[in-house]
């Protein structure tokens, strides 16, 4: 995350120390104010806060470590320019999720290939230390889903998003949600059967109780 931290800072430059600090203290609502009438330094505040969020959901979506640093400072760019447009009642990062997720999609669909890259290092599913076949089914199986079930996906279990978050995020409703993920777990559940001993525990692909 250094690379991304040092784009950040170039783009939108940090304060002095003192007013960083002033600025640290307010509430999310009052930066974004500030952030709104044209401070910058207000808005590196946002930019520290979610940097490393905002580039993990890209790098859910676009499976490459310099594409997600690219695409999520595009985004907090594009949010700077779009910010008198934003309600700062609302919170800020269901907002800027939608400017990322359209930039992630916009990359994707540039790719005259994609390219299936295991993420080492990188917590899927709550588990610590897959190995790189499970990790390499694991992504083709939730390449295979749908763009909704992919989706609540990512931001369950690599934002660790509750329901209702991912709720506001997507503009989704809760039932949609919940739903949506039920469909999801249980097709990653098959394509990692044989990993997992699922087969061998209940005789069904795709069953697992302890879940």
């Amino acid at each position: 995350m250094a690379g991304f931290a040092a784009c950040s800072e170039q783009t939108f430059p940090a304060p002095a120390g003192l007013l960083m600090k002033n600025e640290e203290s307010l509430s999310e609502r009052e930066i974004l104010e500030r952030v709104k009438r044209g401070r910058k330094s207000a808005y590196q505040v946002i930019v520290t806060r979610y940097m490393k969020k905002a580039y993990f959901t890209a790098l859910g979506f676009v499976h490459n470590h310099q594409d997600a640093l690219d695409i999520s400072q595009d985004g907090f760019i594009k949010a700077f320019y779009r910010i008198r447009t934003f309600d700062t009642r609302r919170p800020f990062f269901p907002w800027f999720y939608e400017i990322l997720k359209n930039l992630c999609l916009d990359h994707i669909r540039r790719q005259k290939q994609k390219h299936e890259v295991p993420l080492d290092g990188v917590r899927i599913l709550q588990t610590e230390d897959e190995d790189r076949e499970m990790k390499a089914a694991l992504w083709k199986g939730i390449n295979a889903l749908s763009f909704d079930q992919k989706e609540v996906i990512l931001l369950r279990y690599f934002q660790q998003l509750s329901y209702q978050e991912i709720a506001a995020a997507t503009g989704k409703p809760l039932g949609t949600v919940m739903s949506s993920l039920f469909y999801a777990r249980s097709r990653l559940r098959q394509v990692l059967s044989h990993y997992l001993g699922f087969e061998r525990e209940s005789g069904k692909p795709g069953v697992n109780n302890g879940s």
